[in-house]
C-alpha cells in the first residue's frame, strides 16, 4: 500500500522537456492547487488527481496502464514546499520524495522525482468536467 501511494504522488508531481518553463513550488502550488489534472506516466501509469491548498490529495490511479483503478485519498500536510521542490510525507516511508516541475503549457505541467534526471516522470494536463 504505502508504495502504491508514493507511486501516486510521483505521478501526481512527475518531467521536462527542453522548452518547458520551470515552476517553482509557489507558481506550481498557484497552478495546481484545486484544479483536476490528468496524468499519463513513462511506466504507463494513468489517473486523475487533485491536490488541496492544505496539502491533501485525492485521486485515482491505474498502475501501469492495466488492472484495477485504486482510489487514493491522501491527509493534509501531505505534500509541503521545501527549497525549490516539493516534497510528500507518507506514513510508513523512511524518506520525503521531492519533486520537482516545470510548466509545459497554459493547461499542462510535467514533473520529476528529484535526483532521478527525468528518469521517473508523468505529464499532467488539466481536466475540465463537461
Amino acid at each position: 500500500m504505502i508504495s502504491r501511494v508514493a507511486f501516486f504522488i510521483a505521478s501526481l508531481l512527475a518531467t521536462v522537456p527542453a522548452a518547458a518553463q520551470s515552476m517553482s513550488p509557489e507558481a506550481a502550488r498557484q497552478f495546481v492547487t484545486g484544479k483536476q489534472f490528468v496524468f499519463n506516466c513513462a511506466d504507463g501509469s494513468r489517473g486523475l488527481g487533485q491536490i488541496h491548498d492544505d496539502g491533501s490529495v485525492i485521486g485515482a490511479i491505474q498502475r501501469s496502464g492495466s488492472g484495477p483503478v485504486h482510489s487514493i485519498s491522501l491527509p493534509p500536510g501531505t505534500l509541503k514546499v521545501k527549497g525549490d521542490a516539493v516534497c510528500a510525507s507518507l506514513r510508513g516511508l523512511s524518506f520525503e520524495p521531492c519533486f520537482n516541475l516545470s510548466k509545459t503549457g497554459e493547461q499542462g505541467f510535467r514533473g520529476w522525482l528529484s535526483g532521478l534526471d527525468r528518469i521517473a516522470h508523468c505529464d499532467f494536463v488539466r481536466h475540465v468536467s463537461p
